[in-house]
């Protein structure tokens, strides 16, 4: 099981939201290249960054930043906001992201997510983000009118490589995670599946740990809990390697 460090970026500085919303903005650090190398020293083997400017406006805002953070790490990079076309996938690969997370553009353009995939299989993932089962868009903003159950199979017969799956009424809540809507989703994939939303405690993911065993579940994201430390990254990595060893 994985533990991806979260370092969302916005106006050029790291933060966290709550349920996704712009003005529920904590600043954590004001260099998140410094804050990625800081989660690669405290042990992370994967970092989880998101352009939130992007996502929010459709267009990437902070491509500097993370070809810096890129090139800052030794561990691969996953990345996600504002990649709306081929040519924004293309230079963010080439800036050394490992792998990307398309949300809008899954659900709103499936020729244009079937390409991506199709272009650079086995590095392109979907955000699916929803509130009770129902899935947003354009940061979380919109209504895309659909559940998990309906796109699923398209974006896995498209050539999904893994699928992100927020609870936005728990993401930057530190209230838990939602096993139950993460066990069946985890269940029906047939790709990695790795939660985010909730994720705030070692109950957390002691939780979520079975699913690894008898689902697709990958691992966890988590942000706000890793830098306010009600989740400890060093223990909760202790924990799970003592789990699998």
């Amino acid at each position: 099981m994985i533990i991806f460090p979260a370092v969302d970026i916005k106006d050029g500085k790291a933060v966290r939201l709550k349920q996704g919303l712009a003005h529920e903005t904590t600043v954590f650090s004001p260099d998140p290249v410094a804050a990625a190398r800081a989660w690669q020293e405290r042990g992370a083997r994967w970092l989880h960054v998101i352009d939130l400017d992007g996502a929010f406006d459709g267009a990437p805002r902070s491509r500097a930043i993370v070809r810096d953070i890129c090139a800052a790490l030794d561990i691969p990079v996953q990345l996600g906001g504002g990649i709306r076309d081929k040519a924004t996938a293309k230079a963010y690969l080439d800036a050394g992201v490992n792998r990307l997370i398309i949300g809008t553009v899954a659900l709103e353009q499936p020729e244009l997510f079937a390409e991506l995939c199709a272009t650079w299989p086995g590095r392109v993932g979907v955000s699916l983000d929803a509130v009770n089962g129902a899935l947003k868009t354009k940061g979380w903003v919109a209504d895309a009118g659909l559940t998990v159950d309906d796109v699923l199979p398209r974006l896995l017969r498209d050539g999904a490589a893994f699928v992100i799956y927020t609870d936005i009424e728990r993401d930057g809540m530190q209230t838990g995670v939602n096993v139950p809507a993460l066990a069946h989703l985890a269940e029906v994939s047939t790709v990695p599946v790795i939660a985010a939303g909730g994720v705030a405690t070692m109950d957390d993911v002691r939780a979520l740990h079975p699913l690894t065993r008898t689902t697709r579940l990958q691992g966890a994201i988590s942000g706000r809990a890793l830098y306010e430390g009600t989740l400890d990254l060093a223990e909760a990595m202790r924990w799970i390697d003592a789990q699998e060893a």
